[in-house]
């Protein structure tokens, strides 16, 4: 028997056992654990990695002293008990993200979060150095969300075989869907551990129709689809920065229907212990995110503006996960000029949504960064990250206001006002604030530019604008005493 004596809070404790390696033991030996601190109960499935070894994760939510007893079909791996101790948790280890205040999220901790995405489908399953090479360049971007795929991947720019697969065998042989692949895990958990390690969450996505049975994984049985679900959940759920997918563009796999996406997630809410967030992902169709089990609303849409409808109609948060891509592919969804993607990301933002990145330039390697990774090659993510900077800037409690139709606005009435233009090139804007004195600085989201207006604003008044693209105005509420001295 191996065990951590020692975890931090929001960190992952791990059991592992030897047992029967003979027969298949991904569906002879039913494997499991339950953890208790005082009258916290929590029941964790285990896993079997290949060579006789049995895993059971745990995510512990609270410090102190936790014991455990397993269960199992196998008598060898029954009734093992055992404790361990939680300590606080090391820096930058806020827990796994939750839903704020309906639409908003943060940390488990409480820390202010909200997410600045990018999508790279199937980076993980590229070369080593390509991967290596993803992971340099996510640490030099703003990106705190990352959209990957479990599964591989055969689409436009996608028809290399991976290096391994999911499930044992090739697809010369077929695949025998009762067997998981250890080491194809084993690598993607790493490759998420990595991701956590810079901050970045992972949303990754269970299921999708870019197979049209190339590999089957798109048309298993229900049983098959069951048992991998589950086998995803023990071994991925004890890790904090998940965000479940349960599918991209849902409605273009035909073999699946309404009833069994609902049952994917009710699967996926019984057996994570650790209550991440989940959502599923359109294309033309939508799937009806007021169910209880949809903690937010994951949406494909070029109309970044409807966040706020959806917004209201659900009072969930809205990620815009697909807008569109910056590129120059011969596909209309992927070559966006970077000053539109800029625009779609900033007005979706400030009609209270996230938008997600994307990038599609077609290059002589056929790598591209919304698929394989690699490098940032277009002119939106240092506008993204210039966003974002000054979102954080901003008071926490900042929301969209319903009221200012006429311009994108997150505000704190009385406190804090943040206009997007966008598309619209105002001369002037006119406006009327509550008691208080004001300061106003333009900003240009293009060029990255924040130019203080120098006045003091009270009552109504109009502030003149360049009348030009992409401009956004920030009225801030200043202290008695600056407001006295002008400053």
């Amino acid at each position: 028997m191996k065990m951590m004596n020692e975890v931090e809070r929001w960190g992952i404790f791990e059991l592992s056992l030897n047992g029967p390696a003979e027969g298949n033991p991904f569906v002879d030996i039913r494997f499991g654990a339950q953890f208790r601190q005082g009258e916290q109960v929590y029941e964790s499935e285990g896993f079997y990695d290949g060579g006789g070894t049995y895993r059971v994760r745990f995510m512990p939510e609270t410090e102190g002293t936790w014991t455990f007893s397993t269960s199992s079909s196998c008598r060898s791996l029954d009734k093992i008990t055992g404790e361990f101790k939680v300590i606080p948790p090391s820096k930058g280890n806020h827990g796994p993200v939750r839903v704020k205040n309906e639409v908003k999220f943060n940390y488990a901790d409480g820390t202010r979060y909200s997410p600045v995405g990018t999508t790279c489908y199937v980076w993980h399953l590229q070369s080593g150095e390509l991967q290596e090479k993803t992971l340099r360049s996510l640490q030099a971007s703003p990106f705190n969300k990352l959209r990957m795929c479990v599964f591989p991947k055969t689409y436009l720019f996608n028809h290399t075989e991976p290096a391994c697969y999911p499930f044992e065998g090739s697809p010369q042989e077929g695949f025998d869907l009762s067997r998981m692949n250890p080491s194809y895990f084993a690598h993607l958990e790493r490759r998420i551990g990595e991701l956590s390690d810079l901050g970045i969450e992972a949303d990754l996505i269970l299921f999708h129709p870019y197979d049209e049975g190339r590999w089957g994984f798109d048309r298993m049985s229900a049983q098959q689809d069951e048992r991998y679900l589950r086998y995803v959940m023990a071994r991925l759920s004890a890790f904090r920065n998940i965000w479940w997918s349960l599918a991209n563009e849902y409605d273009q796999m035909t073999e699946k229907t309404e009833e069994d996406w609902d049952r994917f997630f009710r699967i996926v809410q019984d057996y994570d212990y650790g209550r991440h967030l989940r959502s599923i992902h359109n294309c033309r169709a939508c799937y009806d995110y007021g169910k209880p089990w949809v903690t937010h609303i994951s949406i494909q849409t070029s109309d970044v503006k409807a966040v706020s409808a959806y917004s209201r109609n659900y009072a969930k948060p809205v990620v815009v996960d697909e807008c569109g891509y910056e590129g120059n592919i011969h596909k209309q969804w992927g070559s966006l000029t970077p000053e539109e993607m800029v625009c779609r990301v900033w007005e979706g933002t400030f009609r209270g949504g996230y938008v997600t990145h994307g990038e599609t330039y077609a290059r002589p390697d056929s790598v591209l960064w919304w698929s394989h990774g690699g490098t940032l090659h277009g002119e939106s993510v240092p506008r993204i990250a210039f966003m974002k900077r000054l979102l954080e800037e901003s008071p926490e409690g900042i929301k969209y206001c319903t009221a200012r139709h006429d311009a994108s606005t997150l505000e704190i009435p009385g406190e804090h006002y943040f206009q997007y233009f966008g598309p619209h090139r105002f001369a002037s804007r006119e406006f009327s604030l509550p008691e208080g004195k004001y300061k106003a600085e333009l900003i240009d989201t293009w060029n990255m530019t924040v130019t203080p207006i120098r006045e003091r604003l009270e009552g109504s008044f109009r502030i003149d604008l360049p009348a030009k693209l992409y401009y956004a105005l920030r009225i801030q509420r200043v202290a008695a005493e600056n407001a006295e001295t002008g400053e």
